[in-house]
């Protein structure tokens, strides 16, 4: 992409501060540019075969994966996630670049006799055009290819903004892309720390069809008033508030290992990560012992930023004034933005750690009896995203996911991410979904002909 740009900013290891590249500092100006190519490439991209497409998209999952060790060191680098999971992200990230090769090639429609007779009706599906994408922090790699490779699948053209904490993945990514044979001009990558100077470039420029954010609840709303005046096609991804429920029946251990998963991940850094623990008070003193045992001796990733330290450190610091203990601590690292595992009990349904999106490795515990009450207290919230069960018997695991309030459901286990599941929230969580069948059909218009047949 052609660029003016002589200004840059630095990208920092979380886990010690220091200043690890410089990038570029992208303007309204360079994002105009990049909507210039990405506009001029979507008719011949559109109009290429869906099997080539799937074919490129194939071939950047192999690069990807025979990438993994460079991309995981740099995901390291930038974000903070140990090694272990910075692996991880490289694999599910690559898994969205098989999966839509694959959804490519099923271009379905449908054909029918009309009721009254007398015509055919013919159903396709098109691309929608330029997608504007605007990713996070937390999972560089992940958050762009779930929605960089449906876009492709589907025939659009994208331009994308990373995260200012973490553009280096994402730059790397389109790189691989371009070895795998994707034209110029079809994925255009944006660093700025200008999110919304760029970010309102795209959604009032007319070429422009599409726009889908993840990150926050807040900053979503923001985009959709914008979106509004276009009338943009919009998937959002935002916020969440994710209940861990433990019935009285529940395996422990593997409740407990569930929680590590769902809470701990990324130091609690996920949208979908477990943040208020409702507890069976049969069970919660075996639940706190046993995971405060494995907390105390847990060393997490740092947090991103000193600023979200200051924000969990808040949190906690309030619950504990308002009656809230900390019975176990895990150790830090030194020298970046750490906050300690920590586990909490005593937590009221009330208070603001309970209410917001932590963000951070705290456990909040909260003990039930009566079923019908934890789940109006589950369901309270403005969130939807997911949401975590654990109980023996399979029904009654069943009924409680079927009446909570998430578009996800974890039933005993700590995961519920997939790019061949349709991942995404209902109420303030989100609208859309990214993954499966449906991730594809974000970035498409559906069109029929009404065709005549006396």
């Amino acid at each position: 992409m052609t660029t003016t740009a002589t200004e840059t900013f630095e990208v920092r290891n979380p886990a010690t501060t220091e200043v690890i590249g410089q990038v570029p500092d992208r303007t309204a100006v360079e994002a105009r540019v990049a909507v210039d190519a990405a506009a001029a490439a979507f008719p011949a991209w559109a109009a290429t075969a869906p099997r080539v497409r799937a074919e490129m998209l194939r071939r950047a999952f192999e690069l990807i994966v025979a990438d993994t060790k460079r991309l995981a060191a740099l995901i390291h680098s930038e974000n903070g996630k140990s090694l272990e999971d910075a692996r991880a992200e490289v694999a599910y990230a690559a898994e969205f670049f098989r999966w839509f090769s694959e959804e490519a090639v099923r271009t379905e429609g449908e054909f029918g006799v009309s009721p009254a007779g007398g015509t055919r009706t013919i159903v396709t599906h098109k691309p929608v055009g330029v997608a504007a994408l605007v990713t996070p922090w937390n999972f560089p790699a992940a958050m762009a290819t779930r929605k960089i490779a449906p876009a492709l699948a589907a025939g659009c053209t994208v331009v994308l903004k990373p995260a200012a904490e973490t553009p280096l993945t994402a730059l790397a990514i389109a790189e691989l892309l371009a070895r795998a044979g994707v034209p110029e001009g079809v994925v255009g990558v944006v660093p700025s720390t200008a999110p919304a100077e760029v970010v309102t470039a795209w959604l009032t420029d007319d070429r422009v069809r599409k726009v889908s954010f993840t990150g926050s609840t807040g900053v979503g709303k923001v985009l959709l008033k914008q979106a509004a005046d276009r009338v943009l096609n919009s998937s959002m991804e935002l916020g969440g508030n994710a209940p861990f429920v433990v019935a009285a029946d529940a395996e422990i251990d593997v409740a407990i290992a569930g929680a590590m998963i769902a809470k701990f991940r990324n130091a609690g850094q996920a949208c979908t990560a477990a943040n208020r623990f409702f507890v069976h008070e049969d069970v919660a003193d075996e639940f706190v012992a046993g995971l405060g045992a494995t907390i105390g001796t847990l060393q997490v990733a740092p947090l991103i930023s000193a600023k979200a330290v200051e924000g969990v450190t808040a949190l906690v610091d309030e619950a504990v004034a308002g009656g809230a203990r900390v019975t176990h601590r895990g150790t830090t690292g030194t020298g970046g933005w750490f906050y300690p595992a920590t586990l909490l009990v005593d937590v009221h349904p009330g208070m603001r750690i309970a209410r917001e999106e932590i963000f951070g490795p705290v456990v909040s515990v909260i003990t039930w009896r009566d079923e019908q009450t934890m789940l109006d207290l589950a369901n309270d919230s403005e969130f939807g995203l997911a949401a975590y069960v654990y109980a023996r018997r399979l029904q009654d695991a069943l009924r409680i996911a079927d009446a909570l309030d998430a578009g996800m459901v974890g039933v005993n286990r700590g995961a519920v991410s997939d790019p061949s599941t349709p991942f995404g929230g209902v109420k303030q969580s989100g609208i859309g979904r990214e993954g499966a069948r449906a991730g594809i059909r974000e970035y498409q218009e559906t069109q029929y002909f009404s065709v005549d047949w006396s």
